[in-house]
């Protein structure tokens, strides 16, 4: 009798979920890759490379397999990060040009904002892509420092070769020169693909150092890479290093860099208070071919409403809270951060409506959590292409841009764009998740279903293609 009672005591600390610790002030780590596929770690499959770094952050944390971006696109994927919201809520849709006329607007809270309220340092570092100049830059979205690029590191006067355009016919010459920028300043501008080649080093150096300087009071950090975006370029520490191709060396110098930030927390003791997300505002530009990375078998990749374009590698660690070595299978997405973090830290959520759940219950292992029911695919300007509930997700009609009826492009260069028509289909997604096989015909009440999840949200966030306007909307900044 003893020994059962003393294996149940046992069996109890090693099955119970981790608790919520007491502090209210846990450090958080974001790093949010740029067309970063969803097969690209080694923990995801990625090869022939190896990504040592991130295959420790898995095994100390919860690796997720269902877990979205928001859109597959720049601007509209990191307004959703970082205002828990879907973009078109907040007016934002696709990649904002360096000539944009709007931003996100600064009546938005952001993850820095909203912990800034609980005395938090707030740094970002790296790719912005919400508003080219000042005033609309992190500092006034509730950073306290920023360096890095206002937007893509393909939106410069250089071609696909690495050299600076001179023929004013090209339409690559319209953009304006790319400058790193310090708050609001420029301090070094980014002429060919040698600077390009220096970022990932610069952002990481400069990460490090806000780390080391808050690191006794409570800091978010937000490590937004430009890379693997094109143009890619590597430094020397990296290059020819992997044996899979300028993208392998990448992979590897991208590791590096994850590898610097975990060993400068574990050197400041601030490992085991710090929540690390890792994770891509989209997927592959496949495009760019042997320049670009992997879905992992998922359909087509960045600029698409398929699972390839918007389904995305996740990795949050918290020592003592997510247990080691843990999956989550259950459905996520970047809109879930704010909240998440807002749980953690006891901050108060914005005042306005989100579309972001608090998912604490599924990093804490929590029995039958399911905190986020669904998740909608809008893409183009406002147009809800598809929906999924759990295995199942429901494509409407549509236009898509598509990878299959065209030539991948190489080295640097892309190939040609395509365009398909998508007839309405059923998947699911537990036994297909190539999305390949309709069943829609043998499950009348599942499409019932996401039909009805479908109509709320073209109620409130509008539909193009069924021409609603929306209800719930909120306006971008307009920049003069």
């Amino acid at each position: 009798m003893l020994l059962t009672c003393l294996l149940s005591i046992v069996n109890f600390f090693i099955t119970a979920p981790p608790i919520l610790k007491d502090t209210a002030t846990p450090n958080v780590v974001l790093i949010f890759m740029d067309d970063m596929g969803y097969g690209d770690p080694e923990v995801y499959g990625g090869i022939p490379y190896h990504t040592p770094n991130i295959n420790k952050l898995a095994a100390s944390g919860m690796r997720f397999t269902n877990f979205y971006a928001a859109q597959a696109v720049c601007s509209a994927s990191r307004a959703a990060l970082l205002t828990g919201c879907y973009p078109n809520r907040v007016g934002i849709s696709g990649a904002l040009m360096p000539w944009s006329t709007v931003a996100l607007s600064p009546k938005e809270e952001t993850i820095a904002s909203i912990v800034k309220t609980k005395g938090y340092a707030t740094g970002m570092i790296g790719k912005w892509h919400l508003g080219a100049k000042a005033p609309y830059l992190p500092t006034s979205y509730g950073f306290d420092e920023y360096l890095g690029l206002p937007y893509s590191n393909d939106m410069w006067p250089v071609g696909f070769d690495g050299i600076p355009i001179t023929d004013t016919a090209n339409k690559k010459s319209k953009y304006p020169p790319l400058q790193l920028l310090d708050g609001f300043n420029p301090v070094m501008p980014i002429h060919n693909l040698e600077d390009q080649s220096k970022l990932t080093t610069i952002y990481t150096e400069r990460a490090v150092k806000f780390i080391n300087k808050n690191k006794n009071k409570p800091f978010f950090l937000y490590l937004a890479h430009s890379m693997p975006h094109v143009p890619i370029a590597v430094s020397s520490k990296y290059k020819n290093k992997s044996g899979a191709g300028l993208f392998g060396d990448l992979m590897m110098e991208i590791d590096w860099s994850i590898g610097e930030v975990m060993m400068a927390l574990e050197k400041n003791g601030l490992t085991k208070n710090t929540l690390i997300i890792f994770t891509s505002d989209n997927g592959p530009w496949l495009t760019y071919g042997n320049h670009a990375g992997s879905t992992g078998g998922l359909r087509e990749g960045k600029g698409s409403a398929w699972d390839g374009g918007v389904k995305v590698p996740c990795i949050m660690s918290y020592p003592g809270v997510i247990a080691p070595g843990s999956i989550c299978n259950n459905l996520a997405a970047t809109m879930d951060v704010l909240p998440t973090i807002a749980a953690l830290t006891k901050t108060k959520l914005p005042d306005h409506k989100i579309d972001g759940i608090d998912i604490i219950s599924l990093l804490t292992g929590q029995p039958n959590a399911n905190p986020r029911d669904h998740f909608v695919y809008y893409y183009d300007n406002n147009s809800l292409k598809a929906v999924r509930q759990g295995v199942w997700k429901l494509v409407f009609a549509h236009q898509s841009q598509t990878y299959k009826a065209t030539d991948m492009g190489k080295d640097g260069f892309p190939g040609k764009y395509a365009s398909m028509a998508v007839p309405m289909a059923l998947y699911d997604l537990s036994t297909d998740p190539g999305e390949t096989l309709d069943v829609a015909k043998h499950n009348p009440a599942v499409l019932a279903a996401l039909n009805a999840i479908a109509d709320i949200y073209r109620t409130e966030l509008g539909d193009d293609l069924t021409n609603k306007p929306g209800t719930q909307k909120r306006p971008a900044a307009t920049i003069q």
